[in-house]
């Protein structure tokens, strides 16, 4: 699977955030501040997993109905079992 800029960016992003709350952390912080901020990264790291599975499957599905493989049933529970395994 080739990683487009826009998914590079959100974890870029992510990255922002994991050192915003060091940085918050080192500064004392409240502990509610942090943890909302941590809250908020995870977020963005599931939706950015949700994202490259689905993207990843959606090319999985072309790739297999573009070589006359029909069964797409496999490539879909792959799919789910990544989602269930990044949980």
């Amino acid at each position: 699977m080739k990683y487009d800029a826009q998914i590079k960016n959100r974890v870029k992003r992510i990255e922002g955030q994991l050192r915003g709350i060091l940085k918050m952390m080192e500064e004392n912080k409240d502990c509610k501040d942090v943890i909302t901020q941590l809250s908020a990264a995870r977020s963005a790291i599931d939706r950015s997993i949700g994202l490259i599975v689905s993207s990843n499957l959606v090319e999985c599905v072309q790739l297999a109905k573009a070589s006359g493989d029909a069964d797409t049933e496999a490539l879909v529970k792959e799919a789910v079992d990544l989602l269930v395994r990044s949980r």
